[in-house]
Protein backbone atom coordinates (compact mmCIF):
# COMPACT_ATOMS: atom_id res chain seq x y z
CA UNK A 1 0.00 0.00 0.00
CA UNK A 2 1.58 3.16 -0.92
CA UNK A 3 1.30 6.50 1.31
CA UNK A 4 0.19 9.42 -0.78
CA UNK A 5 2.65 12.54 -0.38
CA UNK A 6 0.88 15.56 0.18
CA UNK A 7 2.98 19.09 -0.79
CA UNK A 8 3.41 21.28 2.72
CA UNK A 9 1.81 24.54 2.00
CA UNK A 10 4.89 27.21 0.83
CA UNK A 11 3.15 30.48 2.57
CA UNK A 12 0.72 30.83 5.65
CA UNK A 13 -1.84 31.82 3.35
CA UNK A 14 -5.27 31.48 5.18
CA UNK A 15 -7.45 31.19 2.13
CA UNK A 16 -10.17 28.42 2.68
CA UNK A 17 -9.56 28.49 6.35
CA UNK A 18 -12.79 29.27 8.27
CA UNK A 19 -12.72 32.52 10.73
CA UNK A 20 -12.90 31.04 14.19
CA UNK A 21 -16.39 31.34 16.03
CA UNK A 22 -16.85 34.69 17.97
CA UNK A 23 -16.61 32.70 21.02
CA UNK A 24 -13.68 30.82 20.29
CA UNK A 25 -12.22 34.14 19.24
CA UNK A 26 -13.07 35.83 22.78
CA UNK A 27 -12.09 32.71 24.91
CA UNK A 28 -8.32 32.65 22.71
CA UNK A 29 -8.06 35.85 23.57
CA UNK A 30 -8.47 35.20 27.39
CA UNK A 31 -6.00 32.53 27.31
CA UNK A 32 -3.23 35.18 25.39
CA UNK A 33 -3.99 38.05 28.08
CA UNK A 34 -3.04 35.15 30.74
CA UNK A 35 -0.45 33.58 29.49
CA UNK A 36 2.49 35.91 31.45
CA UNK A 37 0.92 35.03 34.71
CA UNK A 38 0.57 31.32 34.07
CA UNK A 39 4.06 31.38 32.66
CA UNK A 40 5.22 33.73 35.97
CA UNK A 41 3.55 31.38 38.38
CA UNK A 42 5.28 28.13 36.22
CA UNK A 43 8.88 29.50 36.82
CA UNK A 44 8.10 30.96 40.08
CA UNK A 45 7.46 27.11 41.89
CA UNK A 46 10.23 25.75 39.62
CA UNK A 47 12.32 28.11 40.75
CA UNK A 48 11.04 27.75 44.52
CA UNK A 49 11.81 24.51 44.30
CA UNK A 50 15.29 24.56 43.25
CA UNK A 51 16.08 27.01 45.72
CA UNK A 52 14.84 25.04 48.54
CA UNK A 53 17.18 22.06 47.29
CA UNK A 54 20.15 23.97 46.30
CA UNK A 55 19.41 25.66 49.83
CA UNK A 56 19.45 22.36 51.54
CA UNK A 57 22.76 21.76 49.67
CA UNK A 58 24.33 24.31 51.26
CA UNK A 59 23.53 23.53 54.87
CA UNK A 60 25.24 20.22 54.35
CA UNK A 61 28.18 22.02 53.70
CA UNK A 62 28.97 20.85 50.15
CA UNK A 63 27.85 23.71 47.83
CA UNK A 64 30.21 24.15 45.10
CA UNK A 65 30.24 27.24 43.20
CA UNK A 66 28.08 26.02 39.90
CA UNK A 67 25.52 25.29 42.81
CA UNK A 68 25.86 28.94 44.41
CA UNK A 69 24.95 30.22 41.01
CA UNK A 70 22.38 27.83 40.49
CA UNK A 71 20.65 29.06 43.69
CA UNK A 72 21.21 32.69 42.61
CA UNK A 73 20.03 32.20 39.31
CA UNK A 74 16.71 30.46 41.05
CA UNK A 75 16.85 33.43 43.09
CA UNK A 76 16.62 35.80 40.38
CA UNK A 77 13.74 33.89 38.37
CA UNK A 78 11.32 33.96 41.74
CA UNK A 79 11.92 37.55 42.03
CA UNK A 80 11.22 38.26 38.35
CA UNK A 81 8.40 36.09 38.65
CA UNK A 82 7.35 37.59 41.74
CA UNK A 83 7.18 41.10 40.13
CA UNK A 84 5.10 39.98 37.17
CA UNK A 85 2.35 38.49 39.39
CA UNK A 86 2.39 41.77 41.40
CA UNK A 87 1.96 43.85 38.11
CA UNK A 88 -0.83 41.74 36.89
CA UNK A 89 -2.11 41.90 41.16
CA UNK A 90 -2.01 38.04 40.92
CA UNK A 91 0.72 37.39 43.94
CA UNK A 92 -2.06 35.40 45.48
CA UNK A 93 -1.34 32.70 43.33
CA UNK A 94 1.57 32.14 44.33
CA UNK A 95 0.67 32.85 48.34
CA UNK A 96 2.04 36.53 48.51
CA UNK A 97 -0.65 39.20 49.77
Amino acid sequence: MATEIVQAPTSADREGIAPLPATASSALARLHAAFPVVQAVSVYETAAVHAVQLAALAESGQMSDLDADSLAHAEELKDGARDTLAAASRLDLIGGA
